[in-house]
């Protein structure tokens, strides 16, 4: 089976620090699982991920299907972590699409062997009249998000999660990302177009995950489908001021919560009416035993803001 993911390599060593980051607490994100106690200080489940540590054991941030059998169950029956199949991801992100387009095999054909087909040849949007946003632009930026996201198989398909097999050509990719990367390659000729909408398009794909290696796993699938894509479209690796920019766009996005309470993990239970300095959290206690629960906050790039997630449930 290929290396999927290798943190000690280009360019992800070299983005290690950002990948890590946490924007809801100005620091990095943490463990917020026991899998790796037993390396001892720096690996507990409320300590913070840190380049230093990370990179002594490199090695164990690997794909859940590289992972031992024994540790796999371990990590189902203490988080409730399992892997969905590409299949699957497929199957669903295409009803989606059916709803958003009012039609079926928007990009694919699904096979009865759970196999599917690409549609060949630029992906069809109705027709429009007058001078209206084209349809193409309004689908890049179509907000989507993958709850418990995981290694993030239903935004970028760059494996088949339940077998480890890479999902080649970019062609044949399922991923809500993907498909809006696809678009953005079918409507667009120059550079810089294709940089606007390509950033766009990472700008309106969000995802949150509980556990901290799972998250950053999910946050390298993302930035190596930018460069996949990148020098599929023009022959060459992205800059690495590029790549800053893009990895800053994931790290906003994809974000470590406890879904049921919209704070950073293993918290106290937030308060709503506690008052803290939301841009200020880097001076509170680093005490892990007396760790405030921080609410989430995310990136709204349209409005340029950020935002706490708890509030988009007021709307």
């Amino acid at each position: 089976m290929n290396n999927l993911i290798d943190i000690s390599s280009s360019p992800v060593v070299n983005l290690l620090d950002l990948l890590l980051q946490d924007k809801s607490t100005k620091r990095n994100i943490i463990w917020a699982t026991d899998s790796y106690e037993e390396l001892g200080e720096g690996f507990q489940d409320k300590e913070q991920i840190t380049r230093f540590r990370l990179l002594q054991h490199a090695d164990i941030i690997q794909p859940r299907i590289q992972k031992s059998l024994e540790a796999q169950q371990e990590r189902t029956r203490k988080k409730a972590e399992v892997f969905t199949p590409a299949w699957l991801c497929n199957k669903m992100n295409n009803d989606c699409d059916e709803v958003w387009f009012g039609r079926k095999q928007i990009f694919n054909v699904e096979n009865p062997d759970h196999t599917w087909t690409a549609v060949e040849g630029p992906i069809e949007f109705p027709a429009q009249k007058g001078r209206k946003i084209p349809l193409w632009q309004r689908y890049v930026d179509s907000r989507r998000l993958e709850i418990t996201s995981g290694e993030a198989p239903y935004l970028v398909s760059r494996y088949d999660a339940a077998t480890g097999k890479p999902i080649l050509p970019l062609t044949q990719r399922i991923g809500q990302l993907d498909r809006k990367l696809r678009v953005v390659d079918e409507n667009t000729t120059e550079y810089e177009d294709w940089i606007k909408w390509t950033l766009r398009a990472f700008e309106a794909s969000y995802g949150y995950e509980y556990q901290g290696d799972s998250l950053l796993i999910g946050r390298i699938n993302l930035l190596l489908t930018f460069i996949e894509y990148y020098r599929n479209r023009w022959g060459e690796n992205p800059n690495g001021k590029l790549l800053q920019g893009v990895a800053n766009r994931i790290v906003w996005n994809l974000w470590q919560m406890d879904g049921l309470k919209d704070t950073v993990p293993l918290g106290k239970p937030y308060e709503p009416y506690h008052q803290i300095d939301l841009f200020d959290v880097e001076t509170a206690s680093v005490d892990t035993e007396k760790r405030e629960a921080v609410p989430c906050k995310i990136y709204d790039w349209r409005r340029d803001n950020s935002v706490l997630f708890i509030k988009l449930k007021e709307w």
